[in-house]
């Protein structure tokens, strides 16, 4: 319920998301990878966006004919959501929920799962859910992105621990908004998603987040995977 209380006051009024209409460089660019190195074809393709927030990535792929589907903890983002893919002229199926707990659909019945910064705010006992689940959802084959937190180099993230540390492992709260978030080391994010997961790609990225005013550098993990 407190989850649900802060991110519905941040998406009311916000204090670090955006709303901005495209979807972030890294997940065009993740795109670009699954259409010219993959030779996926986006006409029909199944998406599911875990934390799909106002909608955009969903929306992106649904223009290139994508039947896309997200998932929003928010009633606020959901609505914006909904209201944007009306104006945009294109068909995405948002739904009101969390990832944290099990999904109603059913087993393998996507192709293609977005998780674009969103795990981070999940509790261990969610993440481990939300693991299994993507695993069962996705399609043997299916490909799975992975925009995450990192630990590694990120000196905000390791004040922040230091700080306002939680007895979660690599997690603190922002008291700013009400939020914990969990960052994560290589070898944790390796130890975690490797099991179910092949990963084509890892790297690392780094670009700023605005809290309450004040911008800071972060750093994340970015992630191609395909189901084993």
């Amino acid at each position: 319920m407190a989850q649900f209380t802060a991110w519905e006051k941040e998406y009311k009024k916000p204090k670090m998301i955006t709303r901005a209409d495209e979807p972030a460089v890294a997940f065009k660019d993740f795109v670009k990878w699954l259409r010219r190195k993959e030779g996926v074809g986006f006409d029909g393709l199944r998406v599911l966006d875990l934390g799909s927030g106002t909608g955009k990535n969903a929306i992106y792929l649904a223009e290139r004919g994508a039947k896309a589907f997200g998932i929003e903890l928010s009633k606020e983002a959901v609505k914006i959501s909904k209201e944007r893919a009306v104006r945009e002229g294109v068909q995405v199926e948002f739904l009101e929920g969390s990832f944290g707990e099990k999904l109603s659909f059913p087993d393998q019945s996507f192709d293609l799962v977005l998780d674009v910064t969103s795990s981070n705010s999940l509790d261990e006992k969610e993440r481990g859910v939300y693991i299994n689940e993507v695993a069962r959802v996705l399609k043997t084959g299916g490909y799975f992105f992975v925009r995450a937190l990192c630990k590694d180099g990120d000196k905000n993230a390791n004040n922040l621990l230091k700080e306002s540390g939680s007895k979660e492992k690599d997690t603190y709260y922002m008291s700013e908004l009400g939020l914990y978030e969990r960052v994560f080391s290589k070898e944790d994010f390796l130890n975690m998603y490797s099991k179910d997961f092949e990963i084509l790609k890892l790297e690392k990225d780094s670009g700023y987040t605005t809290v309450a005013g004040r911008k800071y550098k972060r750093n994340f993990w970015l992630a191609y995977m395909k189901k084993k």
